[in-house]
């Protein structure tokens, strides 16, 4: 296979962790890469900027610690997760309460063990929540999508996810109190339109795992995934004005030539080298962080709001879950709001974190707001959870919006368009096609 300065087997545009996934497989198999990304870092929506000390997340995606491409790839595979306390923290009637912590349940793979893991939670007292039964009810539900494969929860019938959580026949407190604020916050989501086969996966990995971030913020997965690639495989400050399967002209270091391209864009930035690739409508995230002066929770648990008002949808003192995102003695306070934000963004969230934290937030100092109104791919039904990645001979586009609006997601898209490359190429990849379709996500 040829190789120069200006030419390469495969030229992928875009070094977010779907074309970095992609890049690391092929280069794996001996194919040369070429990856152009127009910012001057790796890492797409999953940017970390340092502040005096501060690590802070410009959109920072919950991992999971059950997500399949995290153990699969060498790259990723000894990257440190710090995960939360299991289950959830929700905020209701003035209190906080566990809830979702998933005992026995993510190792339920058949009906005794999701029955076992119900058992565990019937002696639980009631709570705004719910009572025992209605516990139980939810672990035995948790236990049985622990169980089913991803095949199976992609074949079920396709609902908006509200419509579908009433129709499992759990109680409407505890879709109200848990289920909704948990989907909403994985997802992204705050009306829950979101196809329910996505929601069943999201909720088979909240069983199965526990949540969690990558340590020292969320930049450093793209980051793993670059160092691992042979020396001069990314370029970066590379906008690219044109793009077909044999070649890549950019604004400022002109033309390479390739075999074959990849677009590991966003949707919309795909769409513009490529007119009519479809652009799918979009969830906006603003992500917010404070410092103050003591932790107001001294645990590493996501809090969510079961009463509703506020504009927050998720928070986390941070540097509980991860110290290295503070200096040595501060408190990082990251929290997440879905949606348009409010007019006086800054004053809403502190009173709601006041409410949610039960304590004054007069003190508080914002270090940042980032607004992303394209953060997370809208997944609408109907919506096809394994879209095509490659779109002829040549020409390929992975990302998220190809899949599930999940890091998981991205990952994987990564790896099936790599593996459709590889197939073109005439060389065979570690998976087959059938042991693909059936991945988790």
């Amino acid at each position: 296979m040829l190789s120069s300065a200006r030419h390469a087997d495969v030229v992928i545009v875009g070094a977010g962790i779907a074309g970095l996934a992609a890049a690391h497989r092929l280069t794996s198999a001996g194919v040369t890469v070429l990856v152009l990304e127009a910012e001057p870092r790796v890492g797409g929506r999953m940017v970390t900027e340092d502040l005096d000390g501060f690590r802070l997340d410009r959109v920072g995606p919950l991992l999971n610690t059950s997500y399949p491409e995290l153990r699969r790839d060498p790259a990723l595979a000894g990257m440190p997760l710090r995960t939360f306390t299991p289950g959830v923290l929700v905020h209701s009637d003035g209190r906080h309460h566990r809830a979702g912590e998933t005992r026995g349940v993510r190792h339920a793979r058949s009906a005794r063990g999701a029955l076992t893991a119900a058992r565990a939670l019937a002696s639980a007292p009631r709570t705004p929540l719910g009572g025992a039964i209605d516990q139980a009810r939810l672990a035995a539900a948790l236990g049985r999508l622990a169980a089913t494969p991803p095949r199976r929860l992609l074949a079920r019938r396709e609902l908006p996810t509200h419509e579908a959580l009433f129709a499992r026949g759990l109680p409407p407190r505890t879709v109200n109190s848990f289920l909704r604020p948990l989907l909403s916050a994985l997802l992204g989501d705050p009306e829950l339109t979101t196809s329910s086969r996505c929601a069943d996966l999201v909720l088979r990995g909240f069983a199965r795992g526990r949540l969690c971030v990558p340590a020292g913020g969320a930049a450093t997965l793209p980051e793993a995934l670059a160092d691992a690639l042979p020396p001069g495989t990314v370029l970066t400050g590379a906008r690219v004005t044109e793009a077909s399967i044999s070649s890549v002209t950019t604004e400022e270091h002109g033309t390479f030539t390739c075999r074959s391209l990849l677009l590991a864009t966003g949707a919309r930035a795909a769409a513009a080298l490529l007119p009519g690739l479809r652009v799918p409508d979009f969830h906006p995230v603003t992500v917010l962080h404070h410092t103050a002066p003591a932790p107001p929770l001294a645990e590493p648990a996501l809090l969510l709001d079961a009463d509703g008002p506020g504009p927050v949808a998720h928070t986390a003192v941070m540097s509980e879950v991860d110290p290295s995102r503070a200096p040595e003695g501060r408190v990082l306070i990251t929290s997440t709001v879905l949606g348009r934000p409010p007019a006086g963004l800054d004053r809403r969230v502190r009173t709601h974190l006041a409410t949610l934290y039960g304590t004054s937030t007069a003190d508080w100092e914002l270090l940042d707001a980032h607004h992303d109104p394209e953060a997370v791919p809208a997944m609408p039904p109907p919506h096809d959870a394994r879209r095509p990645v490659r779109l002829l001979c040549g020409l390929y586009v992975c990302g998220d919006h190809r899949d599930t609006s999940t890091v998981q997601g991205a990952l994987f898209s990564g790896r099936r368009a790599a593996h459709a490359v590889l197939r073109d190429l005439g060389i065979q990849p570690e998976l087959s096609p059938s042991s693909l379709s059936t991945a988790a996500a």
